[in-house]
């Protein structure tokens, strides 16, 4: 009897085949921490695979399978789910594709349904274009929100994480945002105190696999310089940040705030907080990225599936010219088999294991 391979199945989707992601995925495979942490196989054109390995000169081969339980990755083996109909292998590289735009959405769509339906225990995607989603026909403006209507969830968030170097103590960073893709003027709008409240919420819980199940130190970010200075320089402190985090304390939640964000990221980075909630994406994304934009992972909240992401775009510019970087792919990798097995010690279900 095979003996039980308790690594996480991983389905990688390929992202925009006109940017960096293939690319990214055939160099990782010749890192050993990405097969070492789980049992990842691609969810993308085996075609476009085949070109990326070319690119890059890896040595390994393409397998196309029918279904997750027949990935059996190896150094010298890629297994790959062919996820649509679209033909992708002659996209022109570092353009705008609607061909690559749809695909992209297909491959997500095929991970997310899988991990749905349990036979795969985390899914970890690489960049997808915006543009190119739009030229395809998809509305939505990314994959937060291809994800909470997939999944049917109305509560969801992005959070930007930064792991602990390996063999450190620390829990690392989390930064949950409570409006993401949205322009800066329809902040103010969007900013709700059930809105902040519920992202609160969502950073407790998420971080909790992360850290051992222990209650997370969750920090809450003002709006405002000097966090509205007792009204002088705005009045949302005082009228919509601090009563959620009151309810939030209430009910339970080690959480604190608002805090001035010019502090606040360097109290969280001394260990005091597990996780800071950002007003709107700039605020969160430019502290996390200048710590550590290599070692930047995206993980969506709120889900009832695993799904973790590179923090890094689809790099038109360079990409299909072997230059790509393959450490957040690995750190996404990473973390996606830290969640599952900190479910799993939870006693939270997980998918295919």
């Amino acid at each position: 009897m095979k003996p039980r391979d308790d690594r996480p199945l991983v389905a990688l989707t390929m992202g925009d085949v006109a940017g960096i992601g293939p690319e990214v995925i055939a160099r990782a495979w010749g890192d050993s921490p990405l097969r070492a942490l789980a049992r990842p196989f691609v969810v993308g054109s085996r075609a476009v695979m085949e070109r990326a390995l070319a690119c890059v000169g890896g040595g390994a081969t393409v397998q196309e399978i029918k279904q997750p339980e027949d990935a059996e990755p190896s150094p010298r083996v890629i297994p790959c789910l062919e996820a649509t109909e679209l033909d992708v292998a002659d996209v022109p590289h570092g353009h705008v594709d609607p061909r690559a735009g749809r695909a992209a959405y297909d491959f997500v769509i095929t991970a997310i349904d899988l991990a749905l339906q349990r036979r795969v225990d985390a899914v970890t995607t690489l960049p997808l274009n915006k543009e190119a989603l739009r030229a395809g026909g998809i509305v939505h403006p990314g994959h937060t929100e291809i994800l909470a209507e997939r999944c049917g969830v109305s509560r969801h968030a992005m959070m930007l994480y930064i792991g602990p170097p390996a063999g450190a103590g620390s829990s690392g960073l989390g930064v949950v945002h409570v409006t993401l893709h949205v322009p800066l003027r329809r902040v103010f709008d969007l900013l709700t105190g059930e809105a902040i409240e519920a992202k609160i919420h969502l950073a407790d819980q998420a971080l909790r696999p992360l850290i051992g199940g222990r209650a997370p130190r969750v920090a809450v970010g003002a709006l405002n310089p000097h966090a509205g200075e007792g009204g002088l320089f705005g009045d949302e402190e005082i009228r919509i940040i601090a009563p959620a985090v009151a309810r939030a304390q209430a009910a339970g939640v080690d959480v604190t705030g608002p805090i001035a964000s010019d502090t606040l990221f360097g109290r969280a980075l001394s260990g005091e907080f597990d996780a800071v909630v950002a007003m709107y994406h700039d605020q969160g994304h430019i502290a996390l990225k200048t710590i550590g934009f290599d070692r930047a992972v995206n993980i969506t909240l709120g889900l009832p599936i695993v799904r973790t992401s590179v923090a890094h775009g689809t790099a038109y510019d360079i990409a299909w010219k072997g230059r790509a970087e393959t450490s957040s792919l690995i750190e996404s990798v990473r973390v996606a088999a830290r969640i599952v097995s900190g479910r799993r010690q939870l006693g939270l279900p997980v998918g295919a294991s």
